[in-house]
This record gives structure tokens, sequence and C-alpha cells, in this order.
């Protein structure tokens, strides 16, 4: 029987097992839950969200939100769950973290071809063909195979996550409900501050005590790379006393209708689960103690009494040399029996992690079929990730979000500035999509996708 591994089921391993399923190939879906965890893992469900609950933007003229509807006309398990445990979050889509694990977990064990293996893999078979998607906390001991099977370094930065309140500790004499400019309901949470609070939590905030790395060397505590995506919310303080009201605690755009006025900083909350239990704040990624964070976040106005949940969180991301290894198809080029795909090809989000296991996904299955691989091209969302990922030009390489810059530019110049232009480059992505989509499906024969 044909068959292909893939080892982890997060988002991207997920999303690549689906895939290949779908084309009638048969998996074997290794992960190493419930019987050993990261220490960013808490559950036992697969596509376990660990910062964050905000796929981002939906907004089509964003990038991420171009990308997220390419995935959805390519058929991506990932978007369905996501669009069906959709939560509240004005012109962002984000979800209910249990419930869209959940939807996942209960997909991928009912799929016929797919057969979930509970354990862990330390060590790669080159001569069978694997997706490996074990994400930005690899194992130590896979880690560690996999450094001298590429003959590369370990490549890490740091990640944080933000902590979740439960909302019924929040005062609402000063807190009140809004989203920026009035787009769509009003499903954030603001906590609003005058200069004299923002000035106390500032500088409460700068001198606050970090947490220790214990589980990572003395040499790496010394030196953190951080993601500037997912910036721990005291490191980005300390670049200076306006970062974060130009930044998180931007107050532009959010009236206290009690008031009528713009406040000098505002906090926000976003919904974390269906039934608005549970909120979590905003660009507040931090690494400060838990008794800090008490203490501190709790400066902020309708938060004086703010229950925590879940205290933020850092972690360490691994990710390899993508640009010297990887072929736009996810495959090593030394070995292209082996995919990557996720947060460990350099692609940094929940939607581009999605992305490339569904790239890696399909391009596996069709080289077990015997078929030709499929290049996305780099007009496309989908496919400008995975020629950045795999861009033998790329110097300095670090974790990247989705953005236009890394799309093939527009032959014709756009009149109307930022917005005409994206949308031209949306238009221009979706109808490739269109077209690539029904290749894929076997709707037309023709397969050149240049």
């Amino acid at each position: 029987m044909k068959k292909i591994k893939v080892i982890g089921a997060g988002l991207a391993g997920c999303e690549a097992a689906w895939q290949i399923a779908n084309k009638g190939v048969f998996v074997e879906l290794y992960e190493m839950k419930p019987h050993k965890k990261t220490p960013a893992h808490k559950t036992d469900g697969y596509a376990e969200l660990v910062c964050s609950n905000s796929l981002r933007s939906a907004v089509l003229t964003n990038a991420v939100g171009l990308l997220k509807e390419e995935l959805r006309v390519l058929g991506s398990l990932i978007m369905e769950a996501a669009d069906s445990t959709a939560v509240p979050a004005g012109s962002a889509l984000a979800v209910d973290r249990d419930a869209f694990s959940k939807y996942i977990t209960d997909k991928i064990k009912i799929h016929p071809f797919i057969e979930v293996k509970d354990e862990e893999v330390t060590e790669i078979d080159t001569s069978v063909l694997t997706v490996i998607a074990t994400g930005p906390l690899t194992s130590d001991p896979l880690a560690e195979h996999l450094k001298g099977l590429l003959c590369e370094k370990e490549f890490h930065f740091f990640d944080a996550a933000a902590p979740i309140v439960d909302a019924s500790t929040i005062n609402f004499d000063k807190a009140f409900y809004a989203s920026r400019y009035d787009k769509g309901e009003p499903s954030y949470i603001n906590c609003p501050m005058n200069k004299e609070e923002y000035d106390a939590f500032y500088d409460a905030l700068i001198h606050a005590e970090e947490a220790e790395l214990k589980e990572f060397d003395s040499k790496e505590q010394g030196d953190l790379t951080v993601f500037e995506g997912c910036m721990p919310v005291e490191v980005m303080a300390k670049r200076g006393y306006d970062t974060l009201r130009f930044g998180p605690m931007k107050p532009v755009g959010l009236i206290d209708k009690r008031k009528g006025t713009e406040s000098y900083a505002v906090v926000q909350l976003r919904q974390e689960t269906l039934d608005k239990t549970m909120y979590n704040i905003v660009g507040f990624q931090t690494h400060l103690t838990f008794g800090e964070q008490k203490r501190v976040f709790r400066m902020i106005p309708g938060l004086e009494n703010a229950e925590f949940l879940r205290y933020g969180v850092m972690h360490r991301n691994t990710y390899i040399n993508s640009p010297k290894l990887l072929t736009p198809y996810y495959s090593l080029r030394k070995l292209p029996n082996i995919f990557f795909a996720g947060q460990m090809t350099g692609v940094e989000g929940y939607v581009e992690s999605t992305a490339s296991g569904l790239v890696a996904g399909i391009n596996a299955a069709r080289q077990v079929l015997g078929e030709e691989p499929f290049d996305f091209p780099d007009i496309t969302a989908t496919g400008a990730l995975a020629h950045y990922v795999s861009d033998e030009n790329v110097t300095r390489f670090q974790p990247m979000n989705v953005n236009f810059g890394i799309v093939r530019p527009l032959e014709k110049r756009v009149k109307g500035g930022k917005a005409a232009k994206n949308e031209a480059l949306a238009n221009r992505a979706m109808e490739k999509i269109s077209e690539i989509s029904s290749i894929l499906k076997g709707e037309i024969v023709n397969e050149d996708n240049n």
C-alpha cells in the first residue's frame, strides 16, 4: 500500500495529512501527545493553539486575509475548522481554541485514510516518504537527529504568549465594548488609560522582574533572539515611552461613548471562547514572572481585580535554514523523499503554517502517486511563502509572516494608492488560485501553473 508518514499533529501536520489522505494516499500520522508534551502544550488535542486564538485579519486586501481565502478555495481543513468555531473579533478571525482543536482532532481520527500513532519519533528513515511537521518545539532527540541529518546548526528564536483573564472579573465601570473605528460588532473589551495611569503602568512594566528560562542553557538566556511579530510587551516597552501607544495600546479609533473621547492609551481584550467567559490581553505576550504579571497587569483600569486563567509564557522556537535546504515544494533538495512543513520552515503564524502543510501534503501525495510536483506561483500568497523560504538568494533568514512584499509585483502600476494596489494583488491571486484548485481537483487537464 502506498503510504506517507507525517510527523506531528499540529496545524501543518494535520493539514498535510488531510491533503494527502484526500488524494487517496494512506497516512501514518505520528503524534507524541498524550504521552509526552512540550512545555507550551497543555491539552491532548491536535492543532492546539499555544499562543493567541487569533488567525489575524480576515480582510482580503490584507496578505494574511488573502492567504486564508486561498486556503479555503484549496480545501483546507484548518480553515474549515476555524470558520466553524469562530468567535467575534471585529475584522479579524479568532476561534474558540478548544472547539477548534476538537473539530480537527475528530476529523483526523475518523478519516479512513489516516492512521494515528501516539508515539514519539526520534529518527527519520530517509527511505520512507515523510513530512516532518513537528513544530517550533520539536523534541530534543529528534532535533538533534535532524541537526546531524541536515548538517546544520540549530536555529531558534524565542516566542511568547499573552495571559488570559476570567471575563466575569473585569470591571465594566471602567472597561467598555468597542471595535476600532466601530468596524463590525463591538467585540473587544477596552480598558482606557489617562496619561497618569499610563505613566505608572509603563514605569512598573519596564522595571518588572522577568522569569528565568530554566529549560534553556545559560548561553541562550544571555542572548535572546525574539521574533518581532510576537515580542514580549515588556521588551517592546523598553524600546521607548510611546512604543506601546503606537502598538498594542494604540487608542486611535476607540471612543469611550460614555465620555465621547479617545483615551491616552487603551488595552484591548479579545474573546477566547464561544461562551465569552475568557478573554486574552491583545499584544501582551510576556516573559514576566507570574507574580509580576498579576501585579503589573492589574494596574490596567478594569483589570484591578482580574483573575488570570492562564499567565503569559515564553518558549523557544526552532526552525531550519530553509533557503539552503528546501525546494518550493517544501521537500529537501538533497533528500526529495523528505518534506518539512510548519514553523520549522521559517513561516511564522498559524495560517502560514497551515499553508506550508497544504503545499507539502499535496506535493508529497503527488510524488508517491508518480505525478510531477506542483509549484504554486508567487503571484499567490501561498506560493509567495513557499518561494520565500526556498529562495537561495536570501542571506539573512528569519521567520516571516505572509505579506504583500514577498508577492510578485503587479506588471502595471495601479492608481489609488496602497489599498488599490493590494486589492489588485488579491484579485490576481484569487483568480490564479481558482484555476489551481480546478487543476488539483482534476477538472481541467492543463497543468501549466506558471
